[in-house]
């Protein structure tokens, strides 16, 4: 079963990728900020973050930042989900490390064909 962290601060968001996700098959956990990520990682290698960008505490660039340092998350995928949609945000986004960007609004059914995607 792959796991996945979910990081955003809006509760509709997280219950709607929390329900799909599950109903896929992942093992959820949620994060409302990326500081509760980071204590996930701690414990956990997880397969997907899902990642907002604009979150309180600490923030996905941020988040990003930590993950991209630690050796044992070199093969977890991180996706940004964020509102942020200008090109420049895309691009500092990958340029981070992202392995994908989507901007809200979104589709369930494409984020999840995305995901499955990237595991071939």
């Amino acid at each position: 079963m792959r796991k996945i962290i979910i990081a955003d601060d809006e509760h509709k968001i997280l219950m709607s990728l929390e329900y799909s996700f599950k109903k896929n098959g992942y093992d959820v956990y949620i994060a409302r900020d990326g500081t509760e990520v980071l204590d996930f990682l701690q414990t956990m290698v997880p397969d997907v973050i899902l990642l907002d960008i604009m979150m309180p505490n600490l923030d996905g660039y941020s988040a990003l930042e930590a993950i991209k340092k630690d050796e044992k998350l070199k093969d977890t995928k991180v996706i940004f989900l964020s509102a942020k949609n200008n090109p420049r945000d895309i691009e500092k986004g990958l340029e981070m490390g992202a392995d994908a960007y989507v901007t809200k609004p979104y589709s369930i059914k494409k984020l999840m064909q995305q995901i499955e995607e990237m595991f071939g």
